[in-house]
């Protein structure tokens, strides 16, 4: 649990963990999945089994994270099991649209919720958001640190006041408002439902981005990596109850704004505010984790190919700099393009399929005669249950994801042309560098 200068404990990694994966989702997409799916159990059922299949991936990442030894999560661990190209294309999202298209949908987001208390301009105060979030990660990782756990802890003791209110107000005539049990465990419209809650999930696998900055990795990587998902996921099955208990079918169906319309409800005209000052906490938040993250795999991948070396620089205290510096640019480039929310689909798509590879890969790793297994090492439990679950379930979130969203899931497959490009570019430089 202690942390030296350069590296840090399983605490600051499950907090990363948790400002990775709770962002605004949570707060809008029970809306949207009313839509598609009207029973409030089936509901919470899918918020349940998403929590099952984040804990599923966590279980396998530790795995592979403690295995392979090295900060850049899907990117090492691609590059090892298969092919390095494989993890070149994995990199190449990441640092392009991975964790920067979301970066700025959530800074602009943070300037759209800030206006209820004051007016601002909207793309300028999203840049300032990311500027200054990338300042305090440019100095030391103790300095990341602190702040990222001081502001996961203040976000998750918001929303535990919000859930404890949420829970102990008298029911209003909400639950049976909403449609009986019927045959919808079948449907298409379920599967799509469950779409949004794997979006929400996304980030269960943070902490494997910076193994290498991990004190005891060993021991702290699966210790972040679990018990950060283990609160996201009861947070968020929570959260959603307090939801369905306090306002009803009619008021939420179709809606974003599933908080505001909540905490009204709760709170009246004030409630509104409250919770635009929590989601711009849980916002911020996001972005410091994924900013912290998302540069460690600029970093990673600097280290390996010759067009991205610039950017593994380190600082005296361990920090790529460059690298972050790279990752707030490109998301202000988001910022003022306007063209993230489309970028956001079709990268979720890529970056599912990666994660899909990943877990596949453990098995493979597992089944080879080449794996050496470490006693002392961390092991998945239940292995391969949870693998196979997650394979199963995420091959049918990008199945659905093909017949819902096709053209982004399309373009997202050949955007991989254009990284390829970079790999072999790279690699002719790399020959013509080592001839000279």
């Amino acid at each position: 649990m202690q942390e030296s200068g350069n590296k840090i404990g399983w605490i600051t990694g499950a907090s990363i963990v948790i400002a990775n994966m709770v962002g605004a989702g949570v707060f809008t997409s029970l809306g949207l999945q009313l839509e598609f799916v009207q029973d409030p159990n089936y509901i919470l059922l899918l918020w349940v089994l998403g929590g099952i299949m984040a804990l599923s991936g966590a279980f396998s990442y530790a795995e592979l994270g403690v295995h392979f030894r090295r900060s850049g999560g899907e990117y090492h661990f691609l590059s090892k099991i298969y092919h390095p190209i494989l993890g070149y294309l994995s990199g190449w999202v990441s640092i392009t649209v991975g964790f920067s298209a979301p970066i700025a949908l959530a800074a602009i987001s943070v300037a759209d919720y800030i206006q209820i208390f004051a007016v601002v301009p909207m793309r300028i105060f999203a840049s300032f958001i990311v500027i200054l979030v990338a300042v305090i990660h440019s100095f030391t990782i103790n300095n990341s640190s602190v702040f990222q756990t001081l502001i996961t802890v203040l976000k998750i003791f918001a929303i535990g006041i919000f859930i404890a209110f949420g829970l102990s107000f008298a029911d209003l005539p909400t639950i049976q408002d909403f449609k009986p049990l019927s045959t919808e465990f079948s449907n298409y419209s379920l599967a799509v439902a469950f779409v949004f809650v794997c979006f929400s999930y996304s980030g269960w696998n943070a902490a494997a981005y910076i193994t290498g900055e991990i004190e005891s990795f060993k021991k702290n990587l699966p210790k972040a990596l679990i018990s950060g998902t283990l609160v996201v996921t009861a947070l968020y099955i929570i959260i959603n109850f307090v939801f369905l208990k306090n306002a009803s079918y009619s008021d939420l169906v179709g809606q974003v704004e599933v908080g505001q319309i909540v905490a009204t409800n709760l709170w009246g005209a004030n409630g509104g505010k409250m919770i635009s000052g929590i989601i711009i906490l849980i916002l911020i938040s996001s972005i410091s984790g994924m900013i912290w993250v998302g540069s460690r795999v600029t970093q990673v991948l600097g280290e390996d190919y010759l067009i991205w070396k610039r950017y593994s620089k380190r600082n005296k205290n361990n920090v790529p700099v460059r690298a972050i510096w790279l990752q707030a640019f490109i998301s202000i480039a988001f910022v003022y393009s306007g063209s993230f929310e489309q970028v956001l689909i079709y990268s979720s798509f890529i970056i599912q399929l990666f994660s899909l590879l990943a877990v596949i890969g453990l098995v493979i790793l597992r089944s080879s005669k080449k794996h050496n297994v470490d006693k002392d090492a961390y092991s998945s439990p239940l292995y391969p249950l949870p693998q196979l679950f997650f394979i199963l379930t995420s091959m049918w979130v990008l199945f659905f994801l093909m017949l819902d969203k096709p053209k982004e899931s399309i373009f997202g497959v050949l955007s991989l042309f254009l990284a390829a490009v970079t790999y072999f570019i790279n690699k002719r430089l790399s020959n013509k560098s080592s001839h000279e």
